[in-house]
């Protein structure tokens, strides 16, 4: 899809919103305390707390030690594992402005993939 690991990482902090619902997609928890906030709190949890495999009867999913109430898929968790990943993690946890900005490039282009533009609207 033509996507480099800094957009990679910015898109899925898009994971900052909502939730996963055990009816919709066999995952069940908010990533967030404040999952109606777009914010670099997805990216701070995922360096700052401690996530264990969840013991349960669904697909494999963790969640943090603390409070057990937060979510993090797989995908999620190699961001941390990974070492390139890391670097953007380790970055936008540090910097929300910079997250905001890189998620809203990786986006927009997310949106205008296969489009072809005329030079004209």
């Amino acid at each position: 899809m033509g996507f480099d690991d800094r957009e990679i990482v910015a898109l899925i902090g898009a994971h900052s919103l909502g939730r996963c619902h055990k009816d919709r997609s066999n995952f069940e928890g908010p990533w967030t305390l404040t999952p109606t906030t777009f914010s670099n709190e997805f990216f701070r949890g995922l360096l700052e707390d401690t996530w264990q495999e969840r013991n349960w009867q669904g697909p494999t999913q963790f969640e943090d030690v603390q409070t057990k109430s937060l979510l993090r898929l797989p995908s999620d968790i190699i961001l941390i594992e990974d070492p390139q990943f890391k670097i953007y993690v380790i970055e936008y946890a540090n910097n929300g402005s910079q997250f905001a900005t890189d998620f809203a490039n990786a986006f927009e282009k997310l949106l205008e993939l296969g489009v072809e533009f005329s030079g004209t609207y």
